[in-house]
Order: C-alpha cells, then structure tokens, then sequence
C-alpha cells in the first residue's frame, strides 16, 4: 500500500458499522485504572454529538501515538511499572544518547503520557454514556524484530515504524516571521532534512542487522529524533483547532488541557532534533546536514532557536504574535489522517482501519459549538 494514497470516504451506514465493531470494548482497561470517585463527580448530563465526536478522534489519535511510542521504548527507553513490555536495546539506545543523555527517560514519559490520555479519554467518554475506542482489531502489524522489543507484541503493532517519510517543514514554520500556514496555506516551508521528505527510512532498528555499521545505526536514530518533534507538532496544533468546535466547558477543558502537554512534548524534541550529528548513512545515502553551515545556516535553521518566533495571526492588519500553528479548525482531524498517512505510519495497514479513521475523522470535523 502506498504510504500517500488515502482511501476514499465510505457511506455513512458502512461508517456506523465499523465504529460499533471497534468500540463495543471501548474503555474498559480505562475505566479500571480511575478511582470510582471520578464518576460520582459526573452529572451523567451526556454529551453533544459533536463533542463525543471530538473526543472519540483524540483517543483514536491518542491510541496510535501510544502505540509507536510503546515501540520506541521497548528499545530506547526506560522499562519499568509505568511502562513496561520491552528490555532495550543497548546500541540503538547509545546512539539515541548522542542526541542528548537523557533520551532514554523522555521516551519513557512521553509513551506514559499518551497512554494516559487515551486511557482517560475513553473512560471520560464511557462515564458519559458515550462510546469510546478501541483499535484492536487492527493491531496486525509486525514492526521490529530486534534485541529488546517485547516479542509477544511482534506482528500486533498498530503503526509502521520502519518506512518513514518524515515532513521537517515545521523546523522552519515555527522560525518564519512573515509566514503563518493559516494564511498562508500555499506556502512552501523548506525542510530542515530533506531527504527524509524523499524516502522510506526506518526510525527503530528494523533487525539486528541494523545495528551495524555505526553511521547506519546513527542515521536511524536521527531519523527518530527527527519524527518525534514531527508527530508532536501534529498533536500541538490538533488540539487547539479542535477546542473551537467544542460545545461543553469541561470538554473544552479537556481538549485545552491536553493539548499544552503535546506542546511540551514538540520543544522538547525539537531541542533534542538539533544535535542530531552530520553524517550520511552508507546503506542508504540518507544525508543529515549540518543545519549551522551553508547553506543551511541562518535564524532559519539555527539549531539553538527552539521558540516560535512571532508571526502574523488571524490578519496581517494586527501586530505579530507568538502562536501554535497552524491552528485553522476547518478539516483539522481529516488533515491528521492525512498527514499520518503520508507520512508511512500506516503502511501496511487494512482498508477497514483506513475507512475507520476517516469516519472518525468525518465526525470529528462535522462537530459544531451549540448553544447551551
């Protein structure tokens, strides 16, 4: 399967079929991790449509995020309590360690912060009278067989981590003063690396094989710290764009409380992306540059600057601001889809999960604020 063709929509009534199959389980593990406390504190008052809607898109977004994020700590995190499953792999873990010393624990807690969310979304939904996700059935994929992962879960991933094709525009959109993807939707961001907008590159060892020879090793560890700050920027922009649909208070509460914790996941990666090494991969020819030479050099890609420089926001007639972008709310979760599909994560997955996620995305982008 093509890791740029989206299937196309399917009907309704097809739709509503494929959400029941997934959901009849929906929040189970969820509910049990939440003290019955939470849910005398609930006024049962139910949700809108759209609301339920919109969070039943996160969890799903939540559900997948997890998923490469329990793969990346098999083999580069922290194995404990709070995540647990994998034993690491020490050379694919050193070679993470040059990006920064404590790589290690930050996949740890990103994996546990994802969890947490879609474990709460369900539940928040559950306790509601509304149905919440569950993927499951699609967990087919075989992801990595190398020293460290959790065996039992080879061949029941969720998402591709071994064919990347990574969008590194955001590197240079946070540090544009002149240009916002909201009004600018036609402008063309250089990629920071890009060759890997160019190919199919793997972000964990794929194999023992791929340990060796050290710059190959290196080359896929580049390509992780390079796909963490590109996954979190898609969740630092996903949540604010979705609050403006939301209709309830405590669910805009939710949405607006999340949401700030995806932004803390993107500097921190985006920070970390930066010390990736020069080098190119001798398998492959993948080519990281030095982004503090020519021609890459400049405010555009200094690897020091990590906050988002000001830039123009709702209009031109109104001073420059420091903001999240792009954060237009208008086809805001079809665009995820989108954007995580090009990006190779699901290759390899069924036709049922593509037309499950685009009507969950349908949903989600239908959802109107109503008045109370």
């Amino acid at each position: 399967m093509s890791n740029t063709i989206i299937n196309p929509p399917v009907s309704s009534s097809r739709r509503s079929f494929l959400k029941k199959s997934v959901v009849a389980s929906a929040a189970g593990a969820g509910l049990a991790m939440l003290p019955n406390s939470v849910f005398a504190q609930q006024d049962n008052s139910g949700l809108t449509k759209g609301d339920a809607a919109l969070l039943r898109f996160a969890a799903a977004a939540e559900i997948l995020e997890s998923d490469f994020w329990i793969q990346y700590n098999e083999l580069g995190g922290v194995q404990d309590k709070e995540v647990s499953g994998g034993h690491g792999n020490p050379v694919y873990t050193a070679k993470l360690k040059v990006l920064d010393g404590d790589f290690p624990q930050y996949i740890h807690d990103n994996t546990d912060d994802e969890i947490t969310h879609f474990t709460f979304l369900n539940a928040y939904l559950e306790s509601k009278g509304a149905d919440g996700v569950n993927l499951d059935q699609f967990r087919t994929l075989k992801g990595s067989t190398a020293t460290g992962v959790n065996k039992d879960l080879i061949g029941h991933r969720l998402t591709n981590l071994t064919q990347l094709t990574l969008d590194t525009s955001w590197w240079t959109r946070y540090r544009s003063s002149t240009h916002n993807p909201d009004l600018d939707p036609n402008f063309k961001f250089p990629q920071a690396v890009p060759d890997l907008h160019k190919g199919q590159f793997p972000a964990i060892p794929r194999t023992d094989a791929d340990l060796h020879p050290k710059d190959h090793i290196q080359a896929i560890a580049n390509t992780a710290g390079f796909h963490m700050p590109t996954i979190e920027q898609g969740g630092n922009s996903l949540y604010p764009a979705m609050a403006q649909r939301a209709t309830s208070a405590e669910v805009l509460r939710i949405l607006i409380s999340i949401g700030p914790t995806e932004t803390m996941h993107f500097q921190t990666w985006s920070d970390k992306a930066g010390n990736a090494p020069p080098l190119t991969d001798p398998t492959n020819g993948l080519t990281f540059p030095d982004l503090n030479k020519p021609p890459f050099d400049g405010q555009t890609f200094d690897t020091n600057l990590i906050m988002p420089e000001p830039c123009p926001f709702l209009s031109r007639k109104l001073p420059k601001c420091s903001i999240i972008r792009p954060t237009e709310t208008k086809g805001i979760s079809i665009g995820v889809v989108q954007f995580l599909t090009a990006m190779g994560l699901f290759i390899g997955q069924s036709k049922e999960f593509f037309e499950m996620m685009h009507g969950l995305a349908e949903e989600a982008d239908a959802a109107t604020r109503e008045c109370n």
